[in-house]
């Protein structure tokens, strides 16, 4: 008895000692990107830094209150969870505050919340509910439709918002459902509804069209096992749907700025004046982004040393572009270093989920460790130039509250779990 009581208190500590080295460069780098002059201030919250000290105080009374709640109400309150949170997204509708564009934020008093950081967590526990009830199986289509919307929902909500880089991080659930017994037909189509849209923009929709065709009727012939012909038939239109689709989406509905992004990305535009205006205009930030990264070298210029971070020519460079930083400050060293801490915290998550017992718990790891890799890898390859710019920040790192709160709420229920894992059945 006395064992089963104390394993309560025993957390992963492996996982949370990640989570603060996390925690801690990354207010450091927060501080090189935000401080002004040659005197630091600690105590001047009117500054990032010093308000990222506030939220990291306040994260930790955080930490210690979802670690003291008993692992079993997160999965009896999931969808009560759930469904606040999705009350919360839309207020946003009618007391959400306009910031850069998107209305993602509550303003209380002199700051704001953003609700949408939330959601994430909400998300999960929800996904977990619904995948770990007895009634479930992935396999059907019945139970395959419900759980996307339970996704769609906060992702349309968050989209509505103008805030479209929250929006694709939803898109991680689908390597949770795949762990769970999504069919593999759905990956496949994933990966030629990519594909099909890279082509599209590349090399226009006639020819994308064209080559699909040849490699379906190719593919057709190949088969030993020969489909109906109306399979094949229905998959070439489908193709050619979404190849002249994609191009109206990209021309008519996409903004300016978010063109210009993709075009540069995949190298469309070939007038080297509009390229260089295009630099000094919308992708003025992952220029000079690009330009602190490269400055550091190997093992950087020294702590508070970046020319170009104190020079503050990255603008917000401590919110999403806080890798920058590092990049100039720390050098190849600290980035790798960085990357290094961040894959060791997803392969731990991902290592404790296949312990659970329970399937709530695993899914609920897999949703944590999908939706930190999906930030990790979209930030760091937007802030080095290898995928367009979408705004969304990094675990852990960039400044602000809602998004250190969120991930936190995010990582310490898992945490929690897990501590709880031999009462699991």
């Amino acid at each position: 008895m006395f064992r089963q009581t104390d394993r309560h208190f025993k957390f992963d500590w492996v996982t949370i000692i990640l989570f603060l080295i996390l925690v801690v460069f990354g207010w450091m780098n927060i501080l090189s990107a935000s401080h002004i002059g040659t005197t630091i201030d600690y105590t001047n919250f009117s500054q990032p830094y010093g308000r990222q000290l506030i939220f990291i105080g306040l994260t930790l009374i955080l930490i210690i209150f979802i670690l003291s709640i008993d692992a079993k109400f997160y999965e009896r309150f999931a969808s009560l969870i759930f469904i606040v949170s999705m009350l919360s997204l839309v207020g946003l509708f009618l007391f959400g505050k306009n910031v850069n564009g998107a209305t993602s934020w509550y303003g209380i008093g002199g700051m704001t919340l953003q609700p949408s950081e939330f959601a994430k967590a909400a998300t999960a526990l929800a996904v977990a509910k619904y995948i770990s009830d007895l009634n479930t199986d992935i396999r059907t289509f019945k139970d395959q439709i419900r759980i996307f919307i339970i996704i769609i929902i906060p992702a349309f909500l968050i989209l509505l918002q103008n805030d479209a880089g929250s929006t694709l991080v939803y898109a991680s659930f689908f390597f949770v459902l795949y762990r769970e017994g999504l069919p593999k037909i759905y990956l496949t189509l994933a990966l030629t509804l990519v594909a099909i849209s890279i082509l599209a923009l590349k090399f226009g929709p006639i020819i994308t069209s064209v080559l699909a065709i040849v490699f379906i009727i190719a593919n057709y012939f190949i088969q030993k096992k020969k489909p109906v012909i109306l399979q094949p038939i229905l998959t070439v239109l489908a193709c050619i749907v979404i190849a002249f689709g994609i191009k109206f989406f990209y021309q008519n509905i996409l903004q300016p700025h978010q063109q210009d992004r993709i075009s540069l990305w995949l190298r469309l535009e070939k007038d080297p004046q509009k390229i260089a205006q295009m630099r000094r205009d919308i992708l003025y930030n992952l220029y000079e982004s690009e330009k602190a990264i490269s400055s550091g070298g190997f093992s950087g210029r020294g702590f508070l040393e970046g020319t170009r971070t104190t020079g503050k020519f990255v603008p917000e460079q401590h919110t999403d572009y806080i890798f920058s930083t590092v990049g100039e400050e720390w050098g190849f060293l600290g980035s790798v270093f960085v990357v290094i801490v961040f894959v060791l915290l997803m392969l731990r998550v991902l290592k404790l989920a296949e312990l659970q017992k329970s399937q709530f718990s695993r899914v609920y790891g897999y949703s944590v460790a999908s939706i930190l890799f999906f930030h990790f890898m979209i930030n760091i390859g937007m802030v080095m130039g290898l995928i367009p710019t979408i705004g969304i920040p990094l675990p852990f790192f960039s400044y602000g509250g809602s998004g250190l709160w969120g991930f936190t709420i995010l990582l310490f229920i898992f945490i929690k779990l897990d501590s709880n894992r031999i009462n699991e059945w």
